[in-house]
This record gives C-alpha cells, structure tokens and sequence, in this order.
C-alpha cells in the first residue's frame, strides 16, 4: 500500500501544480484510486468526486450511461474504459477522466479475463485519450485492486506530466 499511496503523492504533486482536476470511474479497484488520492492532504484543490461503478446500474445511475451508450462495448475492455473515462470527466467539468475496469480476482469476470486483467484509461479535456491493458497474471484480489490502482495512478501522471 505505501507504494499507492506514494504514487498517489505524485499524481496529486502534479496535479496540484498545474491547478488541474481529476474525476474518478473505477470498478474492480473497488475505490483505492480515489481513496489514495484523497489520502493528500489538499485533496479538495485536484479531486472533484467519482465512483465505483462496479455494475450496470452504478454506471447508469452514477455517470447517467444506458445500455445503448455502451452498445457492442465489452465490459472491461479498454474502448469501454475510455467511455468512462470521458463520461467522468465530462460530468465532473474535470481536467482529467480516469477509470479502470477489471477483474480483480479470485477468479475472472462473467466476460471471460482472467483474474488480475484490468484495463485503464485517461481523457483529457482536450480530447486527448489514452488506454492501456495490464495483466498481472495473479489471482491475488488485494494485490491485484492495489496494483490496479498504482497502475491507473501512473497513466495518469504520465498524461499530466507528458
């Protein structure tokens, strides 16, 4: 955990220095993203809110996605993450959108990954977007959410920083 939460200081460093924002739409993270990043203190001038959208209804409920937003977009999948990434950005009037979507374990998602697939995603609000698939290859559901979320947070710094 010191290393999320390392990771985190970073992100929120960056973040803070450039007086930018950042929503938050995870899942299998189960909201160590978030948790991380309001672990900084002086949270309140970069995070502006997410959630975990773990199910269909928390998408449609907490970022307002129907089923038809989503259409032929599997779950878990990184054109699915930047869908969320964007949809958070947008609602929270964010910076920066960042989700993850996964299967942390200890068996896979009814999607078909494996324990430990996750895929991540950053937008910003100049419509730059940027994806990527990690695979642990562990069953571990701790260690994978925490591995999760540094690897979210790293995307993340390296798309504030580029």
């Amino acid at each position: 955990m010191d290393e999320l939460f390392e990771q985190a200081r970073i992100v929120a460093a960056a973040l803070m220095a450039r007086r930018q924002t950042v929503a938050v739409a995870e899942s299998s993270s189960g909201g160590l993203i978030s948790a991380a990043l309001l672990a900084v203190p002086g949270a309140s001038a970069y995070y502006l809110g997410g959630g975990v959208i773990y199910t269909r209804r928390a998408r449609h409920r907490l970022l307002d996605l129907k089923r038809e937003d989503v259409v032929g977009l599997k779950s878990a999948s990184e054109p699915y993450a930047l869908v969320l990434a964007e949809t958070v950005r947008r609602r929270f009037s964010a910076n920066w959108g960042l989700s993850e979507t996964g299967a942390s374990g200890p068996t896979g998602n009814p999607y078909g990954d494996a324990a430990g697939h996750s895929c991540l995603a950053v937008a910003a609000s100049g419509g730059e977007t940027v994806a990527q698939t990690l695979e642990t290859g562990q069953s571990d559901r701790l260690g994978n959410m925490i591995a999760f979320s540094i690897a979210a947070l790293q995307l993340l710094q390296a798309q504030v920083e580029g």
